[in-house]
């Protein structure tokens, strides 16, 4: 593209010392075509990491980021990674799990690693693209103590299909995901899910969009450990019934495109995650709801 472009300067230039009309060369010469990468990348600051309506950085900001590669026959890979600290507090001296790792040194676990891998292709129509594939979630960690079976490791693998949409300038996506694994460290749960519907739409005034989405976790299993369980990302509270840590989240916001891959979202975001023996079902080491409503705010680059 780069040497078509220099090419187009210099017959305009020789055009103009040789009297011709720089517009009948303009005509002559070819449209440089527009080269779209197949490789994306993305980084976000936020100041709380949400995922599926529950805190993941004990509501501290995190930093975000990873890339993407589509194929034109609709295969894509990709990853994503963040800043998390779920895992290590859980069992600092005030998490549920309690004290420290085997070793005596504090646990480690402070980034969360997505490693995700599909097909998408408009199956049915233009602007309605079927998606289905194949999440890892993983947290590379250290000095984590064995529970002897009172919990799950935290690595969690989910398979995932999903339909886009498009109607003018509403967007959006119906999704569910399925666990083929034990679901972020809670015993039992192998073949949790979560459905879920996201849309977004356009108000074509200053790059805004409106954003809504609804979701609903559900964590199978019949009971869990009522002393060292921290089921879903969260830090648990000392229920032995895991029917507690099923809830539905939800999120509405707006989005601004600045341009140049440049945004910024501002949120609010919800859960009605269950109480129990007078705490919560996701809660902090000092007994915060991790679930509780808040406002989030974040910035974004994409490349």
């Amino acid at each position: 593209m780069k040497t078509l472009h220099k090419k187009a300067i210099s017959a305009a230039a020789v055009a103009l010392l040789s009297g011709l009309s720089t517009a009948t060369f303009a005509a002559d010469e070819p449209a440089a075509e527009v080269e779209v990468s197949p490789i994306t990348a993305n980084v976000t600051v936020v100041n709380d990491y949400r995922y599926r309506g529950i805190s993941q950085s004990n509501f501290k900001p995190a930093i975000q980021g990873g890339f993407d590669y589509a194929h034109e026959s609709g295969f894509y890979i990709g990853n994503w990674n963040s800043s998390i600290s779920w895992i290590s507090d859980a069992y600092g001296q005030n998490g549920s799990v309690g004290g420290k790792g085997s070793a005596g040194a504090a646990v480690s676990a402070p980034i969360e690693m997505d490693f995700y891998a599909g097909f998408k292709k408009e199956l049915i129509g233009e602007g309605f693209a079927s998606d289905i594939g194949f999440l890892q979630y993983y947290y590379p960690t250290t000095g984590i103590p064995n529970t002897n079976g009172a919990t799950a490791n935290p690595n969690t693998s989910e398979l995932y299909v999903a339909q886009n949409f498009t109607f003018g300038p509403l967007t959006g996506f119906a999704k569910v995901s399925y666990s083929v694994s034990t679901l972020f460290g809670t015993v039992n749960s192998t073949g949790s899910y979560y459905p879920d519907l996201t849309m977004n739409y356009d108000t074509g005034v200053w790059g805004l969009a409106l954003n809504g989405h609804v979701g609903y976790q559900y964590v199978a299993g019949n009971t869990v450990n009522n002393a060292t369980s921290y089921a879903l990302n969260a830090y648990g509270n000392g229920t032995s019934n895991s029917s507690l840590y099923s809830y539905t989240d939800w999120k509405l916001g707006l989005t601004k495109d600045f341009g140049g891959g440049l945004s910024a979202a501002i949120a609010y975001i919800g859960t009605n995650a269950a109480t129990a023996k007078g705490g919560y079902s996701y809660s902090s080491p000092t007994g915060k709801n991790l679930g509780k409503s808040t406002g989030l705010i974040s910035l974004t680059k994409t490349f």
